[in-house]
């Protein structure tokens, strides 16, 4: 059983993970600005409540945890602060010894092998872009990492996120930095699978100081 942190834990990626590691009977505590009422509280969770912005309360949401897990998104009080935040995180993770996964955005793979990650061209649509520079810049961050840093990207597919539920199909595919896509043409996955892939990881650690992208 590990300890595991969750920063965002009630966000779509966030809750999805949470959900994942209690029901596997990890240890697990949710960071949020709010906390779930009713039926959106999951067993076996502890919830906490606060601002990432508060640089005490990044200290303290990484206390006694193997792992945290970063399932913050560039928006509300975080958009333009996020590189920053998860900057601190890595940098107490580096010094405690904590594992650090990032949940990070589809926009941060490659469409081919040595291509640029497409968050570096101008092909991204205006709505997305902010977002997907700024957690392309928190993997840049990531990369240049000292080496004691174990930290792992997760990228999920172009269709990821409450707008595309999707099922829980109990399967995924694991790859590098460059997009997976299905026959179709379509780059999708959802958030239990993409959570399931996570807790997978974190339970059998076979990435370590790399992205990794999860889809179909």
């Amino acid at each position: 059983m590990a300890r595991i942190t969750v920063i965002g834990g009630t966000g779509y990626a966030g809750s999805n993970i949470v959900r994942e590691a209690a029901a596997r009977g990890h240890d697990v505590v949710s960071y949020s600005r709010t906390a779930p009422e009713g039926d959106a509280r999951i067993d076996g969770v502890r919830y906490e409540t606060a601002s990432m912005l508060d640089a005490a309360a990044r200290a303290t949401a990484l206390a006694n945890a193997d792992v945290v897990v970063s399932a913050l998104s560039p928006r509300g009080e975080l958009d333009g602060q996020i590189v920053e935040v998860d900057r601190d995180l890595a940098a107490l993770a580096t010094e405690r010894g904590i594992r650090l996964a990032v949940v990070g955005g589809f926009s941060s793979l490659r469409l081919e092998e040595g291509g640029q990650r497409m968050a570096d061209g101008d092909d991204v649509p205006p709505q997305f872009a902010s977002e997907a520079k700024q957690m392309n810049s928190v993997l840049s961050d990531l990369l240049g990492a000292p080496d004691s840093l174990d930290w792992i990207f997760f990228s999920p597919a172009s269709e990821f996120g409450s707008y595309a539920p999707g099922e829980a199909l109990g399967r995924y595919r694991v790859g590098g930095d460059v997009a997976f896509f299905d026959a179709d043409g379509t780059s999708a996955i959802s958030g239990p699978d993409f959570a399931l892939a996570i807790v997978d990881e974190i339970e059998t650690p076979a990435h370590r100081r790399a992205q990794v992208s999860i889809a179909y």
